[in-house]
């Protein structure tokens, strides 16, 4: 199982040394992976109308790609995951060359997360229609490996048309795509169409009936669960120290092949703070 880091987004701040400093210590570390949210706009709770979510404009939010096509010079190893970035909000094309600069950049460093999102203002703000988003996101996905994989595509679907054009440069591998979302249809939807699942936090329990789930709609789509990868999260508000360990074991055991510790969330206010639990958490799980 590969370890990785959830890059604090709402708390590392705008000082780009510390986004580097951030990046280049989970490397140091040994971390695999180092996964980041993504979300373009924040709306304000106060508006008519009121407002109810996660994150409102007072969360800080790095764009998710131009900080990987930061971090892509600033490091070596680490991979780099969007965890996940909603792509039915965007312009497919323009994803697809986001995607394949940071791969080139990076050497192959990049696993594209993907999900529908839930926050309708962005949909808005951004002119793309929230309501057919799960509908959409299929055929984007199909037109992003298309892109990826040909000098020139020719496409013409319910929502895209390519006249005969393509990307330069182009990656030199196939980018991975994983899936989040956790309802009926978004996992079926993965299994059909995905690399692996990145899922939302969930109880143990639960979290080993949803894999088995996803597990049989790959089976069902004619593809090998083997080859379908699940990452999680293991959050230090839930999860005490002392637990760290136990919870990465049973992860494991479970089939996930990847878990990112996640210090968002716990009071700190330091880049130092989240440093600390970071080389602390790796300590636990490699003894």
């Amino acid at each position: 199982m590969k370890i990785g880091v959830v890059f604090p987004q709402t708390e590392i701040g705008a000082n780009p040394a510390n986004v580097r400093d951030y990046a280049q210590a989970a490397e140091g570390l040994g971390y695999d992976y180092l996964l980041a949210y993504d979300h373009v706009l924040g709306a304000n709770p106060e508006r008519p109308g009121g407002w109810r979510g996660p994150y409102t404009h007072r969360e800080m939010f790095h764009e998710i790609l131009v900080l990987f096509g930061y971090l892509a010079g600033l490091t070596q190893r680490i991979e780099l995951v969007t965890g996940i970035l909603i792509l039915p909000q965007r312009q497919t094309a323009l994803v697809a060359k986001q995607a394949a600069e940071v791969a080139v950049l990076s050497g192959g460093r990049l696993r594209l997360g993907v999900g529908i999102g839930w926050n309708e203002v962005e949909y808005i703000a951004l002119g793309e229609d929230f309501h057919t988003r799960g509908k959409r996101i299929a055929e984007q996905v199909e037109l992003l490996r298309a892109l990826w994989a040909n000098p020139l595509v020719n496409f013409s679907g319910e929502n895209h048309t390519i006249p005969d054009a393509g990307l330069n440069p182009l990656p030199d591998a196939p980018i991975p795509i994983w899936f989040g979302g956790g309802a009926d249809a978004a996992l079926q939807r993965m299994a059909r169409l995905g690399d692996g699942w990145i899922a939302n936090y969930m109880p143990l329990e639960k979290l080993r009936v949803e894999i088995e789930k996803v597990r049989g709609y790959v089976v069902e789509a004619g593809r090998d669960p083997a080859t379908f990868g699940i990452d999680t999260r293991i959050h230090i508000t839930r999860t005490a120290q002392d637990g760290w360990a136990k919870e990465a074991t049973q992860l494991a055991a479970m089939g996930v092949t990847h878990a990112a510790v996640n210090t968002m969330g716990a009071g700190f206010t330091t880049l130092n703070q989240h440093l600390e639990v970071l080389a602390q958490f790796k300590a636990e799980v490699q003894a």
